[in-house]
């Protein structure tokens, strides 16, 4: 299974969405510094997840939430106002 998520700065207003075999692995990789996108914004928590059999859709839903991110749409997905 692959699962697309999305997480937020527990310090700062920032989102990010990715998509992963291992999302533990994954989420402690963002917090301990480990991809350069997020390094200077942790701690991060999982607001979202979704899980898909291939990597191609993961993937292809991954680039469709970017395609809308801080948008209405995101709000939407996440239950924000």
């Amino acid at each position: 299974m692959y699962t697309v998520y999305i997480l937020k700065s527990i310090n700062k207003k920032r989102y990010y969405i990715g998509c992963t075999k291992d999302v533990k692995r994954r989420l402690k990789e963002h917090n301990e510094g480990k991809t350069r996108s997020t390094k200077g914004h942790a701690p991060w928590r999982i607001v979202y997840t979704e899980e898909y059999d291939t990597s191609s859709e993961a993937f292809k839903r991954e680039k469709e939430i970017k395609s809308y991110k801080s948008g209405i749409k995101l709000k939407k997905l996440l239950g924000l106002k």
